[in-house]
């Protein structure tokens, strides 16, 4: 009996020992290993990324961020992952390894407008222009297709690189392109006075001759049912003076200007005293030429007074029904350094047209060193060819009221050194309201616009559509920005979007914000 308890004890030890040596063998499993990952993180020029998130994938407890030099140390289990991300980059996963460096790649996120950029035939390239000349002779590629209206053209830009520019001899901007900084001499006739009493007691049909200079003194108006005959060669000047001794000539509602100049003897509007050789960048001497007619606006009430001339001035009054309103003759007019200041901060641009229509021709006409815009429109259908607006100190060429005209072959040239220059284009849609009808959608194909560091070639706001065909941008600082109101069902960009504001077959060279798309056509919010 005893012998059998005691194989019973020795049964139960061993089965005891072995239990507790199964249980020693769980507690002793090895545990996983740790690793060190250390490296630098940059973009694909070399460039260190800091504040990039740097995770373990099978534990995102286990983090950090890499360092103002790119680095990054972090441990994680051996066979682990890691994700590398901050917004603008590409989030990378990838296995642990003990010296990991890694590059990321930007976000490239393409907007519609950027789309359009290379769909529209827009390139960046260099036009090459030839010494003393806007000619280019580099390849820009061909032109595009241009809308009715517009003359058809082997070339982009206003001037044909096979011929001779069709500023040269008369204008002074061929000057100013060659290298010169001064005009050409005057000869001046015998001095006239012209004071509006003057032109209110002449007849309808008034005659201003050559072998005379005509000096207005004051704000003159060529009446409602008056027409102004301005011989080829014949000067006019301008008395100096501001607000209320400022001189302008006003073309009023109703009446006609026929200023038929030619290439050997254009007409030439300047300040008093001017007999030539006068710095192409002296601005302010006096107003300018204002030219107001019956074309439709998108104002309310339909007619506006003209800035800078009192509200009670009748004469002063802008707009109407008749998109085909003939406000007479521009042809060879050399317009220069007008702009005085008629009020606070209130210039007069060197050509203004209010409601000018169709019907009215406007040819081979320059604006020089004016100290606001060059030239503005305000509402109508104004049509015109080979048009130079240089060396001014505010915008090249500015709309508003929906304007709706179309103009070919234009000249934008801003002084590089002049930093109050603003935008080549200043294109608004509409004023009270913005959104009101007819929409500005004027044409313009064939400008060659040359700008400075400080300026924008355009802006399109308060609704304004319009297009620009087969032209070419150079030396801005900034490219075209468009703009976009969320508080607002109907603005520029929305024009854009159905097709009223077009930007085709364009060339764009030494923007300074960039080469790119999204920096040369770009969306505005303000």
């Amino acid at each position: 009996m005893k012998f059998f308890k005691a194989i019973f004890l020795l049964t139960m030890l061993a089965t005891a020992a072995l239990f507790t040596s199964c249980g020693d063998d769980d507690t002793a499993s090895p545990i996983d290993e740790t690793m060190n990952v250390a490296g630098i993180v940059s973009d694909g020029s070399g460039n260190p990324i800091d504040a990039v998130a740097v995770t373990s994938v099978n534990d995102p407890s286990i983090t950090t961020t890499t360092s103002a030099d790119g680095s990054y140390s972090i441990t994680v289990t051996v066979g682990d992952k890691l994700s590398f991300s901050k917004d603008g980059f590409v989030t990378l996963e990838l296995a642990a390894s003990a010296n990991l460096n890694v590059t990321m790649s930007e976000v490239v996120n393409t907007t519609p407008l950027e789309d359009y950029f290379t769909a529209a035939g827009n390139i960046v390239v260099d036009p090459v222009f030839a010494s003393g000349t806007i000619q280019p002779t580099g390849n820009i590629g061909q032109p595009g297709t241009v809308p009715a209206g517009c003359e058809s053209t082997s070339f982009k830009g206003a001037i044909d690189p096979s011929g001779t520019p069709w500023y040269d001899g008369w204008s002074f901007y061929s000057r100013l392109v060659d290298g010169q900084t001064t005009s050409s001499s005057i000869t001046l006739g015998n001095l006239v006075n012209i004071s509006d009493a003057d032109m209110q007691a002449a007849p309808n049909e008034v005659s201003w001759t050559a072998d005379n200079t005509y000096i207005l003194d004051g704000f003159v108006f060529v009446n409602p049912g008056q027409t102004l005959n301005i011989e080829a060669g014949t000067v006019i000047q301008g008395k100096p003076g501001e607000d209320v001794n400022a001189s302008a000539l006003i073309v009023a509602r109703g009446a006609k200007i026929n200023a038929n100049g030619t290439a050997n003897l254009p007409i030439i509007f300047t300040f008093e005293g001017d007999q030539g050789g006068t710095p192409g960048t002296l601005r302010g001497q006096w107003g300018g030429l204002i030219v107001l007619g019956n074309a439709g606006l998108n104002s309310s009430p339909g007619e506006t007074a003209v800035e800078g001339i009192p509200t009670n001035e009748t004469r002063g009054l802008y707009g109407g029904n008749d998109d085909n309103d003939n406000s007479g003759v521009l042809r060879y007019v050399s317009i220069r350094h007008g702009g005085t200041n008629i009020g606070a901060d209130n210039e007069i641009n060197g050509l203004t047209m209010g409601g000018v229509g169709a019907g009215t021709t406007i040819e081979y006409v320059e604006i020089i060193a004016n100290k606001d815009d060059g030239i503005e429109w305000f509402g109508g259908t104004a049509k015109g060819k080979y048009l130079i607006s240089a060396y001014c100190a505010d915008d090249a060429l500015d709309y508003d009221e929906g304007f709706r005209g179309q103009n070919q072959f234009v000249i934008i040239h801003q002084d590089a050194a002049l930093d109050a220059a603003d935008r080549g284009g200043e294109h608004d849609g509409g004023t009270d309201p913005e959104t009101g009808t007819p929409y500005a959608t004027p044409v313009f194909c064939n400008v060659t616009s040359i700008g400075n560091v400080d300026s924008r070639a355009i802006t399109f706001r308060d609704n304004a559509g319009g297009e620009y065909h087969n032209s070419i941008f150079v030396g801005f600082g900034k490219g075209i920005d468009i703009e976009d109101l969320a508080s607002q069902e109907q603005d520029s960009y929305k024009q854009w979007e159905t097709g009223l504001l077009k930007l085709e077959n364009n060339v764009f060279f030494n923007i300074r914000v960039g080469t790119a798309a999204r920096d040369l056509f770009v969306v505005t919010t303000n």
